[in-house]
């Protein structure tokens, strides 16, 4: 089993938001939508998983206009990353080949252009290189960062104080091999917004207190799902102050997926 965690251009409750969240159908994990970053994150899982995250494509590029689009996070398209990950019984190679077929059939069919990472180039470097490139890409959908990697967390620190500068001063001196952070104005407020890209290695609890030695936190974030065993290692007594729950991992929403 695959897991596909589409980041879409789009974070706003209304019909072309429904349009795209209807169109994951059974495979849909779970929905993490927000306005002022306008932009939703839709975890999907399934063996395969690739028609359910074709399908999701298709309906981002007929709903939504890139030239239209405002909103907090860097984006290059409105279907802007498709990580493909292996989850218990796939491989690396499984992901690859999954990231390599969805890239082609979006480019063709639909005309978006596709870039690729993995283990050829994080996606970080990719996102410098794309910045590069003359031309916008497809007229109203831009491009699409497409790729193959381990389970993250994406993990975001809201801090008390609406100091946009301060969230980057302390984004820049949390991040390391294990943890890639922005500090970024958020509506009125401002968040250090994290991937914890080895988080057995540095997990919510690690970047927490990381972040909570340099500024009071207001809230912490949790984007999407948790590995369990990313869960229990934090004490049960901080998984409510970290935004953690036994409900959000992926473990026990592709569980109750098998059960419907």
């Amino acid at each position: 089993m695959l897991e596909c965690v589409i980041n879409v251009s789009e974070g706003h409750d209304g019909p072309p938001l429904r349009a795209i969240v209807e169109a994951a159908g059974d495979s849909l994990l779970d929905l993490h939508a927000d306005e002022h970053h306008n932009r939703a994150v839709l975890t999907l899982a399934g063996d395969p998983v690739e028609p359910a995250a074709r399908a999701v494509a298709r309906a981002a590029v007929e709903h939504l206009d890139l030239t239209q689009h405002r909103g907090a996070h860097p984006r290059i398209g409105v279907i802007d990353v498709v990580p493909f990950v292996p989850l218990s019984g796939s491989t690396m190679e499984d992901a690859i080949r999954a990231r390599d077929s969805f890239a082609e059939w979006l480019s063709d069919e639909l005309g978006v252009p596709c870039h690729l990472y993995g283990p050829e180039r994080s996606l970080p470097d990719l996102r410098r290189q794309v910045r590069r490139l003359d031309g916008p890409g497809h007229a109203t959908a831009g491009r699409c960062a497409v790729g193959a990697r381990e389970v993250l967390v994406a993990y975001n620190l809201w801090l008390t104080s609406g100091d946009v500068t301060a969230a980057q001063s302390i984004a820049a001196a949390i991040r390391s091999p294990a943890v890639r952070a922005l500090g970024l104005e958020v509506g009125d407020a401002v968040q250090v917004a994290c991937n914890l890209v080895a988080p057995q290695r540095t997990g919510p609890a690690d970047v927490y207190d990381l972040v909570a030695a340099r500024a009071p936190i207001a809230r912490a974030e949790l984007v999407g799902l948790v590995p369990r065993d990313v869960l229990l290692a934090v004490p049960r007594a901080r998984w409510d102050a970290l935004d953690l729950s036994e409900d959000r991992t992926i473990e026990a929403r592709v569980e109750t997926a098998l059960r419907r």
